[in-house]
């Protein structure tokens, strides 16, 4: 459970998106590629000769990459029953690998293309194991979500040093807010719901969730300081 801070309440930049979510911007243009990203993406074309090597080949490197995330995670996932997280490093290399094939017009050389490909492994298998800890656990509803804020405070002088901004910021989010934007705001960025989690549980995006988180924080912010609280930062509220 994540204190309402000054900082927690300033419009944040937009995270980077998923690969899958990205969308065709004009750019600059591409760099010349190096000559083994030309050689994977000559292979990888589905009419080439060396085709199902060059696949196989691709997705063993996935699989490391996501075994190599499924590890980093491994203490947080105790509980796993023995095999699942190698199991969940397998999918994860499997849609990655997918991804990859139908991305690869994306692909612009910025990077070699082995590390951009390993990036869909990370986040892929990020986002599994993401999922599997919070399987059996529920999205918080609001009123937990403040009850858990109220109580959460590291000693009696801090607790009434926040307690008039906390009142504040609950009875602006309850009345300045619209109800999805204060269920996606709690979540997020009070009771720290994964995005991917929730995006799945709510049947949307990651982009829309970030749009909403953004507009609402934009929103508590201006409200608060029409209200005359200093949240101590620069810049005008737009």
């Amino acid at each position: 459970m994540r204190p309402v801070t000054a900082a927690s309440l300033q419009p944040q930049p937009m995270a980077e998106p998923h690969p899958h979510e990205r969308s065709a911007v004009p750019s600059a243009p591409a760099p010349e590629l190096d000559p083994a990203s030309r050689a994977w993406l000559a292979a990888l074309r589905v009419t080439s000769p060396g085709y199902d090597d060059a696949v196989a080949r691709l997705r063993a490197l996935l699989l490391r990459a996501a075994r190599f995330e499924a590890g980093r995670r491994r203490d947080a996932l105790r509980y796993l029953r023995p095999g699942e997280l190698d199991d969940i490093a397998e999918e994860a290399a499997n849609d990655a690998l997918l991804a990859v094939l139908a991305h690869l017009d994306d692909f612009r050389g910025l990077s070699r293309f082995t590390t951009w490909a390993y990036k869909f492994a990370l986040l892929e298998a990020a986002v599994k194991l993401r999922r599997r800890a919070w399987q059996d656990r529920e999205v918080p509803v609001e009123a937990a979500a403040w009850d858990a804020l109220a109580a959460h405070v590291d000693d009696p002088a801090a607790a009434a040093e926040r307690s008039d901004l906390l009142r504040a910021v609950t009875s602006t989010i309850d009345t300045a807010l619209t109800p999805h934007q204060r269920r996606v705001l709690l979540a997020l960025a009070v009771q720290g719901v994964p995005i991917d989690v929730l995006a799945e549980r709510l049947s949307t995006t990651r982009g829309a969730l970030y749009k909403t988180l953004h507009d609402a924080r934009r929103k508590l912010r201006r409200e608060l300081a029409a209200a005359g609280y200093d949240l101590d930062v620069g810049g005008e509220v737009s």
